[in-house]
């Protein structure tokens, strides 16, 4: 299966189609009841699909789960979990059997009624447009994971290259997950220990040479600036972002000011001074190619 980023990607799933599901919540949920309320009729009403929803309990759970899953539509956070969580109604699906056909047709009968809804609001035809635009983007991103899980699901079933194939794939992602997690980890106590240094830093400043103390503390801030970025840049990941070269390379670059800095106030010779002046031009080159060849594809 193709990674949720790329799914996103395809579809030209942004941040304001983000935040325009997230604005619409408290409307869909408000008419979530009746939307359910003909999809269900239509299940109950078509006879083959009928045939799913016996005993009884399992039609509560059903009409629940459906519920639930509209509802994650317009959480306005579409990451790692939401992606995790659609390909489990897929495999679910097909433990039922349940057609793929009524998967599809479900997805329209959805499509439409929440278009309905949003043609009768008070808004300018640009926005109702717009809105329209992105609950359309997020059922089908969601109808291609389910689909795609399903298909997989299958082909799980009954190759078995494939399920040697699949059990590695699903070690390697939850190798890489748990890296991630020790990363972060690493991390925390990485900028916990930044912060502690800062802290020596600025007790040494008013304690000694005040001039030393303050670019030391400086030096401290940039690491700690550098910190949160890295931070920041790898929780970005964890939810299903993009990785930032650029970020890397500021690592360089504020490691190589700091040290300049420090060798400044220990007055050391001037031709190393000279090699780290030179060092840091050539890395803040780097940074702005790189930072604005990420802003391009961005």
């Amino acid at each position: 299966m193709r990674s949720f980023r790329e799914i996103k990607h395809d579809y030209r799933f942004t941040d304001e189609d983000e935040k325009r599901l997230a604005a619409l919540r408290p409307l869909m949920e408000e008419h979530a009841g009746e939307i359910m309320s003909t999809l269900n009729l239509w299940f109950i009403g078509t006879k083959n699909a009928s045939a799913f929803f016996n005993p009884e309990t399992l039609k509560a759970h059903v009409f629940k789960t459906q519920k639930m899953w509209f509802s994650e539509l317009f959480s306005g956070e579409y990451g790692n979990r939401f992606h995790e969580k659609l390909i489990k109604i897929g495999s679910a699906h097909l433990r039922r059997n349940v057609d793929v056909h009524y998967l599809q047709r479900a997805a329209n009968l959805i499509k439409n009624a929440c278009t309905g809804i949003l043609s009768k609001q008070e808004e300018t035809v640009a926005d109702v447009t717009s809105n329209v635009i992105s609950v359309g983007k997020i059922i089908d991103i969601s109808m291609s994971v389910i689909l795609s899980s399903y298909i997989e699901e299958e082909i799980r079933l009954y190759s078995p290259v494939y399920k040697v194939k699949s059990l590695l794939v699903s070690f390697s992602e939850r190798f890489s997950q748990a890296t991630n997690f020790v990363l972060v980890f690493a991390l925390i106590g990485l900028t916990a220990g930044v912060v502690w240094l800062f802290v020596l830093d600025v007790v040494r400043a008013f304690s000694g040479n005040i001039e030393q103390g303050i670019i030391s503390s400086l030096g401290s801030l940039l690491l700690l600036w550098l910190m949160i970025e890295l931070m920041s840049t790898e929780i970005s990941q964890l939810k299903g972002g993009k990785m930032h070269i650029s970020v890397f390379v500021g690592v360089a670059l504020v490691t190589m000011i700091r040290e300049m800095m420090i060798a400044t106030l220990q007055h050391e010779n001037p031709e190393s001074i000279y090699y780290l002046i030179a060092a840091i031009l050539v890395m803040g080159s780097v940074y702005w190619i790189v930072a604005k060849t990420e802003d391009r594809h961005r």
